[in-house]
C-alpha cells in the first residue's frame, strides 16, 4: 500500500467517538501528513514541463510542472535561486530537485524547489565537471599562468561568429572608445558540431599572424548546450596554449565555461570585454594628457617666475649695480693674499736655512772624530769597571761557597767518625741508636772514619743516663 492509497475503513469498534481525545484538528492532520511526507520523501528529482509560470515581485517563482497525465504546484523561493543559470518560461521542460510538501493555508500538495535545470542538462554538467577537474589537475587554470592585458593595445584579434550580435557590439564599443585600434576578425561558428575545433584553429592562426597584442574569444548568451563549444577540451587547451593573452567573453554574466577558467582574463559579456581592452579609452587618455600638460605648463611657468624673481633680486645687489667696484675689491684682496704668501715663504726659508746650518755643524768631520775618540775612552772605562765588578762578584761567590762547604762538612756524619766515633747498623742498614735494638748473636756492621767491620753481638747492657 502506498502513502496515498486510501486507508481501509476502520473496524466498528475502532471508530473514535465524536469529541473524543483522538479527534484531530485540520492543522494537526496536515502537520502529521507533512511529517509523513518529509520522512518518506526527503528530496526527489522531478521532470516536467513548466506551465502557468509567475515570477512574483518578491523574487519568488510559482508555476506548475506537468506531463501528459498529471500536474503539480511548485514554489521556487528567491533564496534558493542562487545557482539558477537560465530564465524559466512556460513550455520549457526542466528537471527539478524538490521537497514534497503541503501548503497548510490551502491544504494543497506542492513541490518546494531547491534546484532546477533544463531537462537533459545532467549529462552535460557531469561532463563539464569531469573535464574541469582533469584540466585543473594539469595546472591549466592556475592563477600563476594568468597574464595581464596590455594597457594600450595597438591590434587585437577576435574569435567569434561574424553574424552574431556579439561581434557587432564589440566592434561598436572598440571603434567608439579607441578608433585607431586595429581589429582582426577570425570568423568561426560558435555552436554546433565542429565549433570547438574551429575556435582552436582560429586562436592558433591569430598567434601565427603576428603584430597582435591580445585575442578576444567570445559569443553571446545562450543555454549550456549553446555554449558547449567553449567547454570542449580542444578549445580550452588552445586558449591555455596561446602565446598571446586571451580574454574570454562567452555568454552573459551568469554563464561560466571552461574557456573562462583557462583564459588570462574573463569578461562578463562581449561588450564588457571590448571595454576592458580599451580602458582607459581615448577620451579619458586625451583628458589625462591635457590635464598633465596643464600641470606641467603650470609647473614650468612657476619655475620660470621663481627664476625671474631671483634674477631681479640679484640684479639689485651691489655687485650687479657696481661691477667695477666688486672686481677692484677682489683684485685688492688678491694682492694682500699674495704679499702674505711671500712673507710666509721668506720666513719658512730662513728657518730652513738655520736648521741646515745647525745640522751641518753637528756632522762636521773634526767634531765627528772628537766624538768617536770620546766614545772610545768611555767604552774603555766601562770595560775596566765591568772586569773589576766581575772579579769582585766571583771572589764573593767563592767565599760563600767555601763557608757553605765548611758548614756542610761540620754537619756531616763523616766529620763525627773522624773524631773517633763509629756508626753501627743492622744487616738491613738500620742505624742502631740504643742497645735494646740489638739481640745477642745478631750480626751488625761497624763503620769507621776509614773502613768498616762486621761483628756479632755477644751481650748488651742497658745504661740509663742521669
Amino acid at each position: 500500500m502506498s502513502l496515498f492509497d486510501p486507508p481501509p475503513p476502520p473496524e466498528p469498534e475502532d471508530v473514535p467517538e465524536p469529541g473524543g481525545s483522538s479527534v484531530l484538528s485540520v492543522s494537526e492532520l496536515i502537520a502529521e501528513v507533512k511529517d509523513l511526507l518529509a520522512r518518506a520523501y526527503p528530496e526527489v528529482w522531478v521532470r516536467g514541463e513548466i506551465s502557468s509560470f509567475h515570477h512574483h515581485g518578491s523574487g519568488h517563482m510559482y508555476f506548475k510542472l506537468k506531463d501528459a497525465q498529471a500536474m503539480l504546484d511548485c514554489a521556487f523561493f528567491k533564496f534558493q535561486q542562487r545557482g539558477l543559470r537560465f530564465v524559466p518560461r512556460d513550455g520549457m521542460e526542466v528537471e527539478a530537485r524538490a521537497v514534497p510538501d503541503l501548503y497548510p493555508a490551502r491544504g494543497a500538495f506542492q513541490l518546494r524547489i531547491l534546484e532546477m535545470r533544463p531537462a537533459g542538462i545532467g549529462a552535460l554538467l557531469l561532463a563539464f565537471e569531469a573535464l574541469k577537474k582533469k584540466l585543473a589537475a594539469e595546472g591549466l587554470f592556475d592563477a600563476a599562468r594568468k597574464r595581464p592585458l596590455p594597457v594600450f593595445p595597438r591590434a587585437i584579434g577576435i574569435v567569434t561568429s561574424p553574424a552574431g550580435a556579439a561581434v557587432r557590439d564589440m566592434i561598436h564599443v572598440l571603434r567608439r572608445r579607441w578608433p585607431g585600434l586595429r581589429i582582426v576578425l577570425a570568423p568561426v561558428p560558435v555552436q554546433g558540431e565542429g565549433a570547438a575545433a574551429a575556435v582552436a584553429g582560429a586562436i592558433a592562426r591569430l598567434n601565427r599572424l603576428g603584430g597582435l597584442d591580445l585575442v578576444i574569444v567570445g559569443r553571446g548568451g545562450g543555454s549550456l548546450e549553446d555554449l558547449w563549444a567553449f567547454n570542449e577540451e580542444v578549445a580550452v587547451r588552445a586558449i591555455a596554449a596561446s602565446a598571446l593573452p586571451v580574454l574570454s567573453a562567452v555568454g552573459h554574466e551568469v554563464d561560466f565555461t571552461l574557456a573562462d577558467f583557462a583564459a588570462d582574463v574573463r569578461a562578463a559579456t562581449p561588450s564588457a570585454a571590448a571595454e576592458l581592452v580599451t580602458t582607459p579609452d581615448r577620451v579619458t587618455v586625451r583628458r589625462d594628457v591635457r590635464q598633465a600638460g596643464g600641470r606641467m605648463l603650470g609647473a614650468i611657468e612657476a619655475a620660470l617666475a621663481h627664476r625671474a624673481t631671483s634674477l631681479a633680486s640679484l640684479r639689485r645687489t651691489y655687485g650687479f649695480r657696481r661691477p667695477a667696484d666688486l672686481i677692484a675689491n677682489f683684485l685688492q684682496r688678491v694682492d694682500e693674499q699674495r704679499e702674505r704668501l711671500a712673507l710666509l715663504l721668506t720666513s719658512r726659508l730662513r728657518s730652513a736655512r738655520a736648521d741646515v746650518r745647525e745640522l751641518t755643524a753637528r756632522v762636521h768631520p773634526g767634531r765627528l772624530v772628537e766624538r768617536v775618540a770620546a766614545a772610545g775612552r768611555d767604552t774603555a772605562k766601562l770595560a775596566a769597571r765591568l772586569g773589576l765588578a766581575r772579579e769582585t762578584a766571583l771572589a764573593a761567590r767563592l767565599q760563600r761557597v767555601g763557608a757553605a762547604r765548611a758548614r756542610l762538612f761540620a754537619l756531616s756524619p763523616r766529620a763525627v767518625l773522624a773524631r773517633g766515633y763509629s756508626l753501627v747498623t743492622l744487616a738491613d742498614g738500620t742505624v742502631v741508636h740504643r742497645a735494646e735494638q740489638l739481640a745477642v748473636g745478631e750480626a751488625i756492621a761497624v763503620e769507621f772514619a776509614v773502613g768498616r767491620a762486621n761483628a756479632r753481638v755477644e751481650s748488651t747492657t742497658r745504661e740509663t743516663r742521669k
